[in-house]
């Protein structure tokens, strides 16, 4: 039954599946490709003659979703990031990562983007915020999309018996094997989302408020301001709040190496969620500062507020300046 369904559906069924995951559904598109590959080695006469159209599908089917993450991240620039950021149940972090990653490779990253959890669905997005071309960034999404859709077939071919004692085990079950693998993803999608959504009530108490900042600028009390985002996000959004100097979260040992334990310290980002600046935060007053809070909804915030905000035009060589106090 299973070789008739895929042999009548099977190319509709994983083109539908390899185009879902592109936009960025929660659908596991390998999987699907690993089971065509696998009928095609075990069935060669019939499945195995569609392995070649399979192929181009898949990556005709990626290329479609990531052009639409593509033209997202041109007309709308950072703020597809920012929505991605919100959305995503990986800490900011992990998104920034990802854009560091982008920043260091550039758009050639899109040719083992899709093999890497989460690299794909930022930099897709952020090749078309940077202003890459999209004739340019086609031919690096299309080396990419063959590579892994063929790796998804290559495998399943390999592994064409184990997986057909799977499939063999998992019919015998009936039903609930379907139910029990549906439940598992559920429950991990859910502990993902509840572990999230902790860390967030977490660090919300603690935060600084866009006009208790600027009453302190105003009257000369000013503290260190540190912009965390990565420099890509920089490019993308070339604002900074006036006196702020640049900070990198895995560089926490040269900040508690040049300020004052009592220094007071203000971190900010761009992301929705603001759990970068919480994390370094804490991360922080774990070390020994005592007065050290992130500026509560970041850049957009004190851009939202009407407040001042200063061009970005080259970024220092040394992220991080000991004893400079920003400016009124």
């Amino acid at each position: 039954m299973l070789h008739d369904l895929v042999e009548q559906y099977g190319p509709a069924l994983v083109f539908a599946n390899v185009l879902a995951a592109s936009l960025g559904l929660p659908v596991p598109a390998m999987p699907c490709l690993v089971l065509f590959g696998a009928m095609a080695a075990m069935h060669p006469a019939t499945v195995g003659t569609q392995l070649a159209s399979v192929l181009i599908l898949a990556i005709f089917a990626t290329l479609i979703g990531d052009s639409v993450w593509y033209l997202a991240g041109r007309i709308y620039g950072g703020n597809t990031l920012k929505t991605l950021c919100k959305l995503s149940l990986s800490r900011d972090t992990c998104v920034k990562k990802t854009e560091r990653f982008f920043g260091r490779w550039g758009v050639r990253v899109l040719a083992v983007a899709k093999f890497v959890p989460g690299l794909s669905i930022v930099s897709i997005p952020m090749a078309g915020a940077m202003g890459t071309a999209y004739r340019t960034f086609l031919t690096y999404d299309s080396i990419g999309a063959a590579l892994w859709s063929g790796t998804g077939l290559v495998i399943g071919a390999l592994f064409a018996q184990q997986i057909d004692m799977l499939m063999a085990g998992a019919g015998r079950l009936g039903r609930m094997a379907g139910v029990a693998i549906l439940a598992l993803l559920l429950l991990y999608a859910t502990y993902r989302w509840i572990r999230r959504r902790q860390l967030i009530n977490k660090l919300a108490t603690a935060r600084m408020e866009v006009d208790e900042l600027y009453a302190l600028i105003a009257e000369g009390k000013p503290p260190v301001l540190f912009d965390i985002r990565s420099r890509e996000k920089r490019k993308l959004d070339p604002f900074v709040i006036p006196g702020t100097q640049f900070a990198d979260e895995r560089q926490l040992n040269e900040i508690v190496a040049k300020y004052s334990p009592e220094q007071k310290l203000v971190i900010y980002c761009s992301c929705p969620n603001e759990i970068s600046a919480a994390w370094m935060a804490k991360q922080l007053n774990e070390a020994g500062f005592s007065d050290v809070l992130p500026l509560r909804g970041g850049l957009d915030a004190w851009r939202d507020a009407g407040r001042q905000l200063e061009p970005l035009d080259e970024e220092p060589v040394s992220e991080v300046h000991p004893g400079v106090a920003p400016a009124v």
